[in-house]
């Protein structure tokens, strides 16, 4: 997504929108690529993943070709949401594809690069969108969508297995449907929370939040019923797998504290744009280049040690940023210690974990749920900085929302303390 935010501007004057209708451009997509992904990776589960992964990027692509040749905003935003639903299915299915043909003691590091591979994507992404947009024309960003879909279908012709993953019984249409609206409910009763106003005056926000939990509520006893359920009671059942699913809500939420990086050296000291989003592309740059790193140490030290000391040095750095976000020498050391952690965190632990413990039959299943989760944090994440740093004005607020964040940090540790030993890991991994 990060390629189109520098186009934004050219899309609302194009359009004719102001700044409220073009958040759906994120939005959208993000609610729609949440709706998908659990219908995705079930399916890759059941007809195998070469098929599902080659449906999904054509779906994106034709989602892409709609996007050029959009008449109206309506037509659109209808294009992203059919990008979002293909791009539901494609790094989840990718994933489980790594999990069916690695080897367990060598799947943290091929982890580790599709993770590096998608990191470097979210570097350049947005470099090559302004320089597009600036250049040519915001249409053109969508357009090289095309000729990589194409290039991806034929590798995947190739390299993506074919064979299903013997997965059996009806598709869970029930449990699917309720699933995506308990979480559409969710993402827009966080989205949509004040936190100006008291939570009786959130009105938005507790009718939906009170459609998510009836949604979640009715779930149970679906699953519970369901030949081959998209949440499946037996999966949640294995503790190492449910504590992944925990810790990995509290990565999302402390991944949406980087999101708010420039405006709060904005906010902090009257920064250019330009220049607070330098000092954040450093903590990206080391990002990324921690990610291959950490996944070899996957294979060395285990998922816990990975992730108990990503999880210590990003709230190491989220707490430095809170100190010395006035210092422009202190945020940027304060975001090469977060990058480290981060880079231990997002790139490929939790993926590893899910690859190691749940039979192929379920894989993909497995990893799009953990994809759920992630954008789920996120969306917490992002709230929580709005709500707090919009509720104290200036740099104070953004510091009490960082100092927040790395409370956060605290606890994505407790969990990933609960995670197995490396050597009882070893033991249980599923080829």
């Amino acid at each position: 997504m990060g390629v189109l935010s520098p186009a934004l501007p050219a899309l609302a004057a194009a359009f004719g929108v102001g700044a409220r209708e073009i958040a759906w451009v994120f939005t959208l997509y993000l609610l729609a690529n949440v709706a998908a992904i659990p219908v995705a990776t079930q399916l890759a589960d059941r007809y195998g993943r070469r098929p599902v992964y080659v449906g999904c990027v054509t779906v994106f692509a034709v989602g892409s070709a709609i996007a050029i040749l959009a008449p109206s905003f309506g037509v659109f935003l209808f294009a992203r949401a059919m990008q979002a639903a293909g791009a539901g299915g494609i790094f989840p299915v990718a994933t489980a594809a790594i999990g069916d043909r690695i080897p367990p003691q060598r799947r943290g590091a091929a982890l580790g690069m599709l993770g590096a591979i998608w990191g470097l994507a979210a570097i350049v992404g947005p470099l090559v969108g302004g320089t597009i947009a600036h250049f040519l024309s915001w249409h053109w960003i969508f357009a090289a969508n095309i000729p990589l879909a194409a290039a991806v279908i034929v590798l995947a012709r190739t390299h993506v297995p074919a064979e299903a993953a013997h997965a059996r019984g009806p598709l869970d249409a029930a449990g699917t449907a309720l699933l995506s609206a308990g979480l559409l409910a969710t993402m827009t009763a966080l989205t949509q929370l004040d936190a100006g106003i008291t939570l009786a005056g959130n009105r938005t926000t507790l009718t939906t939040l009170a459609v998510a939990i009836a949604c979640f509520a009715l779930l149970v006893p679906t699953e519970r019923r369901a030949a081959e359920p998209v949440i499946s009671p037996e999966l949640l059942a294995n503790r190492q797998v449910r504590t992944t699913y925990a810790l990995e809500i509290v990565i999302g939420a402390l991944e949406g504290a980087l999101f708010f990086i420039p405006a709060a050296l904005v906010a902090a000291q009257g920064m250019t744009l330009v220049a607070a989003g330098g000092i954040a592309a450093v903590g990206a740059v080391v990002f990324v280049a921690v990610i291959p790193l950490a996944g070899r140490a996957l294979d060395a030290v285990g998922s816990r040690t990975v992730l108990w000391s990503g999880a210590a040095l990003s709230g190491a750095g989220l707490v430095l940023f809170a100190l010395l976000m006035r210092s422009a020498v202190g945020a940027v050391a304060a975001m090469i210690v977060a990058g480290v952690g981060f880079g231990a965190l997002l790139g490929a632990p939790t993926r590893y974990i899910i690859t190691n413990e749940v039979a192929e039959s379920r894989r993909a299943t497995a990893i799009g749920l953990l994809s759920i989760f992630l954008i789920v944090g996120q969306i917490v994440g992002a709230a929580l900085v709005g709500g707090i740093a919009g509720s104290t004005p200036g740099a104070v607020g953004f510091v009490r929302a960082y100092e927040t964040f790395a409370a956060l940090a605290v606890l994505a540790i407790a969990l990933a303390f609960a995670l197995k030993p490396r050597q009882d890991e070893r033991a249980t991994a599923v080829r």
